[in-house]
């Protein structure tokens, strides 16, 4: 079982945590900690997993506490500040989950940190080349290096192929779940691209092959980190 510290000054934020935790039996909680300095002291006896790491706290921040670890745990960045995700892959956070995040989100940040199986997670496995969606009274394969992009439109998704497409009435982010990150990223709250089928980012605007595809405000830092890699 694998133990994680909360550090958060918002005892909100460390209740909405906890409840997402108590649902994985996987996780154990080791403390919760309301600032920085609380949370090195505690370090300093005992080891932990994985942190929850808040930003935006008094005193010392989130970043800085890091930088002072000399051996960081698995780190997941929780905060409501987008504009220092860049800076927190530098220092080889797992994931960054901007507040309010879904505990959809929350456990892919989770199996990513710490590689476990959950079904509701997206398979990084080099064996994955394809998923099942439903359509028309029916499960169809498809194969991941056919997709262009996924598009919400209402209850249903369109999966863009390069051949075709396909309506299924599937929530964007149970696709998303099923997608490994190596391959796929979401660049706004409608739409998730094939890295691989990329032709140009410009601005705000991805293009691939003929389609022209938008990127949300929210997922700015995703694609700068993207595209430095």
């Amino acid at each position: 079982m694998d133990k994680y510290l909360i550090i958060d000054d918002e005892p909100v934020a460390h209740e909405i945590i906890k409840s997402y935790c108590d649902k994985l039996p996987y996780l154990s909680l080791a403390a919760q900690c309301y600032d920085a300095f609380e949370a090195l002291e505690y370090l300093k006896k005992y080891s932990v997993d994985l942190i929850f790491l808040d930003l935006n706290m008094p005193q010392l921040k989130g970043f800085d506490f890091l930088r002072s670890l000399a051996k960081p745990p698995k780190i997941v960045v929780t905060t409501a500040y987008q504009e220092y995700a860049v800076e927190g892959y530098e220092l080889d956070v797992i994931d960054y989950l901007l507040k309010p995040f879904s505990f959809e989100r929350f456990l892919k940040a989770v199996n990513k940190a710490l590689q476990t199986d959950t079904p509701l997670t997206g398979n990084d496995s080099p064996m994955t080349d394809h998923i099942f969606l439903y359509e028309d009274k029916k499960h169809i394969q498809v194969k991941l290096n056919e997709i262009l992009f996924i598009e919400a439109s209402g209850n249903y998704c369109k999966v863009i192929l390069e051949n075709s497409q396909l309506l299924t009435r599937t929530k964007i982010s149970e696709i998303l779940q099923k997608l490994p990150d190596s391959r796929f990223i979401q660049v706004h709250k409608s739409f998730i691209i094939s890295k691989e089928k990329v032709d140009s980012i410009t601005g705000n605007i991805i293009t691939i092959d003929d389609h022209i595809i938008p990127i949300g405000k929210l997922f700015k830092p995703q694609i700068e980190i993207f595209l430095k890699r």
